[in-house]
């Protein structure tokens, strides 16, 4: 009987271990299915790049680009700033994103603290317009925002690009920020009140250092949205033109090497920012670690 029942209690563990191979097969084929589409998408999202960085050094005849190789030139890394009108647009475009995105971020996180930390009438409201302004199709902000400034008779220009880039980055803001606050430990600020310190002193010394990795990556972000906006834009810019804009313009007449110079270099500049905030982040996770750490206390002999 025992015999019996020894083998009877072995069949579910060879039925297992028989299974255990097919489970392997299938596992291995999604996993090769999602690295064909990983690479795929990446494919997808780098190749435009690859050819804006490739025609940049490319020879262009009557100063327009043109997709023929015609041969290898740094000559409008030389003549980059050449065309004083592109120049300025891009200018524009820099001075509105760092502006946009200070001020978006500046706002944007007591409004993420606000909403994460707090209970107050119109929470859910609050909600709701910050993940409309999200979802909100481009045509139509611009188009609200166009009409708010003809109704306010606000002439149109920087200020008004300004204020609707703003606008639109604040709910990104909120987004992110709040992101990064579900990640933050309340028992640290509570610590700190306990021994001694205002909440002024507790934001600053505990809650904005937390968030900071969350506060930069909603500044990125603003930034970015803004530099390269041409949708809503175009709906408030009056006589004043951005980088994006000036490129639809050029595009009716031929567009110069050097906005695929100035794509390049905006491009890796991005790339390097992105890397610098990822060491910084891993840095910060080591010391967090190290600080953490249990000491040894060495035994004495």
């Amino acid at each position: 009987m025992s015999a019996v029942a020894t083998r009877a209690e072995d069949r579910p563990i060879a039925a297992e271990r028989a299974a255990a191979p097919r489970k392997r097969r299938r596992r291995g084929r999604k996993g090769g299915l999602l690295t064909v589409y990983f690479w795929l998408m990446m494919i997808y999202t780098v190749v435009p790049i690859v050819f804006m960085i490739i025609y940049g050094f490319n020879r262009a005849p009557a100063e327009r680009v043109t997709f023929a190789w015609q041969g290898f030139t740094l000559e409008w890394y030389k003549h980059l700033f050449d065309l004083s009108d592109l120049t300025a647009a891009l200018i524009t475009s820099l001075e509105i994103a760092v502006l946009s995105g200070l001020i978006a971020t500046a706002l944007g996180t007591p409004m993420a603290l606000a909403m994460s930390r707090y209970r107050y009438r119109g929470r859910g409201a609050t909600d709701l317009v910050v993940f409309t302004d999200i979802a909100a199709p481009s045509v139509v902000v611009g188009a609200s925002l166009l009409s708010f400034f003809i109704l306010l008779n606000i002439p149109r220009g920087f200020g008004t690009i300004l204020i609707t880039h703003v606008a639109f980055n604040i709910a990104f803001v909120v987004v992110t920020v709040r992101a990064r606050l579900a990640g933050v430990d309340t028992s640290l600020e509570e610590a700190a009140q306990d021994l001694g310190a205002t909440p002024w002193v507790t934001f600053w010394r505990v809650t904005l250092p937390l968030l900071m990795p969350g506060v930069i990556s909603a500044f990125l972000l603003s930034f970015a949205l803004s530099i390269d906006d041409f949708i809503i834009t175009s709906f408030v810019n009056g006589q004043t033109l951005t980088f994006p804009l000036w490129i639809w313009g050029a595009v009716k007449v031929g567009i110069p090497p050097q906005v695929f110079v100035m794509g390049t270099l905006i491009f890796v500049g991005g790339v390097l920012i992105a890397v610098a905030n990822v060491v910084a982040s891993r840095r910060q996770r080591v010391q967090t670690i190290a600080v953490n750490a249990p000491t040894r206390v060495p035994r004495e002999g």
